[in-house]
């Protein structure tokens, strides 16, 4: 039984229970198919859609891990998408390659930027992050609305929809951009010492930076990524639909990041994380989302189907019910006698 409690056990439960529950609904629902060497189907459509919230939940995860939190990622998914379709539209070329890799550097330079601001705060000058990414929150949406002088930046360039709506070896171009990203931040956190100093500033800033440890480089850098990544998945929302919407792109993502997080086993305090989790949260969470429809799931109670799977989720795997659950099977346990020769 030692499955049982492992802290992926219950979201890989909920997300089978899901898939399980829209196939007997739906049979087609896991059926992929190939057109014209394009994957297509259900599980593709939640893996495309995952993309940008396992892109934003990746950074969230580092972020968490230091004892922090970035409420700011959805304001920076707004303004990365504005700022690249803004720049390509205002251009002589938008279909040019030079102009849409100029525009996506140009959006992820400024992306890095707003992460430094947060790490600056947070860091240096030893404000709460949920005060100091509370503040580029709010403002976030007004930039990207400067950005787009109030109104929505619509352009065609087929470069730039490739980012949101292509496909490369069969696969959607999201994905191979999350697993890329995904891939590179887990060697880079499990295969190198960056992961154990993550989760030592988490677990104790003083007695790390005692140790040795930069704890502000490392909480710098974390911030530095996490607004990236967003910046990254806000140049996939906005090429999918070929639009920059500062009001509403990226918004609520970041709550769906945390709620990945924690349904994945990482805890809120601090310290260790579990990137494997967040994946599985996001699937979870995506999951969640197509089943809405698939099930019949009238839209007003929506929100509260969501709820009732997450906190499930959340609830079966707390330590407190886990350790309840462990002392009931060592109770029911059938005790060895030893009888003497």
């Amino acid at each position: 039984m030692s499955i049982v409690r492992h802290r992926l056990f219950w979201p890989l439960a909920a997300l089978v229970v899901l898939i399980a529950a829209n196939t007997i609904k739906a049979p087609n629902f896991i059926r992929i198919r190939l057109v014209d060497g394009h994957l297509f189907g259900a599980l593709i459509d939640i893996l495309r859609t995952s993309a940008p919230l396992l892109l934003v939940a990746v950074g969230m995860t580092l972020v968490i891990a230091t004892r922090g939190i970035d409420l700011s990622v959805g304001a920076v998914v707004a303004i990365s998408g504005a700022v690249a379709l803004t720049f390509i539209g205002s251009s002589s070329d938008p279909t040019s390659l030079g102009t849409v890799g100029v525009a996506v550097g140009i959006a992820l330079a400024l992306a890095c930027v707003l992460g430094i601001w947060n790490g600056f705060l947070v860091s240096v000058l030893g404000i709460q992050p949920i005060i100091a990414t509370l503040i580029l929150m709010v403002a976030g949406r007004g930039i990207a609305m400067l950005v787009t002088n109030g109104f929505i930046v619509t352009v065609n360039s087929a470069p730039y929809k490739t980012i949101g709506s292509g496909f490369l070896l069969s696969m959607p171009v999201p994905v191979l951009i999350a697993g890329v990203v995904f891939a590179v931040v887990a060697v880079l956190t499990r295969r190198t010492a960056l992961g154990m100093l993550i989760e030592s500033v988490g677990i104790n800033p003083e007695a790390s930076r005692l140790a040795g440890v930069r704890a502000r480089s490392i909480i710098w850098t974390v911030y530095a990524l996490t607004a990236l990544f967003a910046g990254i998945a806000g140049l996939i929302a906005s090429a999918e639909v070929m639009a920059a919407d500062a009001n509403n792109v990226g918004l609520f993502i970041e709550l769906d990041a945390i709620l990945a997080v924690v349904i994945g086993g990482t805890s809120l305090a601090g310290g260790k994380f579990s990137l494997g989790g967040t994946l599985v949260g996001v699937l979870v969470i995506k999951t969640l989302v197509l089943s809405v429809t698939i099930l019949g799931i009238p839209p007003s109670v929506t929100p509260l189907f969501k709820a009732i799977v997450v906190i499930a989720v959340v609830v079966m795997q707390s330590p407190i019910v886990r350790t309840k659950f462990a002392a009931r099977r060592r109770a029911t346990a059938p005790v060895a006698v030893e009888v003497a020769a």
